[in-house]
């Protein structure tokens, strides 16, 4: 399919119409990079798009190069059109999604990611153990889920400015607190001086074994999730940190 024509736009003087490949675009900030056929990078804003596409990572574009900044950008055919209208309104979801690395994503701890990213790697994590928890014979592969869970984590703390080795907290915490609990059902229990079959046939006496230990339980369950609503709500560091470039304008 051939590219549209483009409009004869008044060019600044000594300007040159460019070609390039997006990098990026955040559809919240309507802002993005743009990789010039030249070798340079050229950030812009969706002000600037004269097509009604909303721009994706890898499309072709068509821009004039102003500085550092690339301006009457058109997105060659091929692009995306159906999803939202370029200059004003932004998609509801992140069209980067198309060029997402996700070997990287779930098995690299270097770098960061920004906070939508980190959801998305989370929910189909949460798909694929709900999917192999239904089959048997597979059930034990959920331990290899642990590897892209820690990747992801490390680098939302990364993005957030903060060592990956805080990754650690909700899992000694949970095992502090299960073993804790275990060691209170064991100790009420010796204490009570009555055999297994007591307890079967009392859930009263049951419950105020397990009465003490509960809130150790609860405490086990209650970390991680706090854990993960702070890594995953908490805004990254604008700019570049210690740990890489901010994702959002890669």
């Amino acid at each position: 399919m051939l590219a549209p024509s483009r409009p004869q736009w008044p060019y600044r003087d000594g300007s040159e119409d460019l070609r390039g490949e997006i990098l990026s675009y955040d559809t919240t900030a309507g802002t993005g990079l743009i990789s010039g056929d030249d070798g340079v990078r050229y950030s812009f804003v969706s002000s600037s798009l004269q097509s009604p596409a909303v721009p994706a990572a890898g499309v072709r574009v068509d821009f004039v190069p102003e500085g550092e900044e690339a301006t009457q950008i058109l997105i060659l055919a091929g692009a995306p059109s159906t999803v939202g209208v370029a200059g004003g309104l932004s998609a509801s979801t992140d069209t980067t999604l198309a060029g997402f690395d996700w070997q990287k994503l779930f098995l690299s701890f270097e770098g960061r990611v920004r906070r939508s990213h980190f959801w998305i790697g989370w929910l189909v994590l949460l798909g694929v153990n709900v999917v192999i928890s239904w089959i048997p014979v597979i059930n034990l592969l959920g331990f290899v889920l642990i590897w892209p869970n820690l990747a992801i984590s490390v680098k939302r703390l990364h993005d957030m400015g903060k060592t990956g080795w805080l990754v650690a907290i909700p899992w000694v915490a949970s095992t502090v607190f299960l073993i804790i609990g275990f060691f209170m059902v064991m100790g009420a229990a010796i204490a009570g001086g009555v055999g297994a079959d007591y307890y079967e046939n009392n859930p009263a006496a049951l419950f105020a074994m397990m009465g003490p230990a509960v809130g150790a339980f609860v405490l086990a369950a209650l970390v991680p999730l706090a854990f993960l609503l702070w890594i995953g709500l908490v805004e990254g560091d604008q700019g570049d940190n210690r740990f890489g470039p901010n994702p959002k304008s890669e």
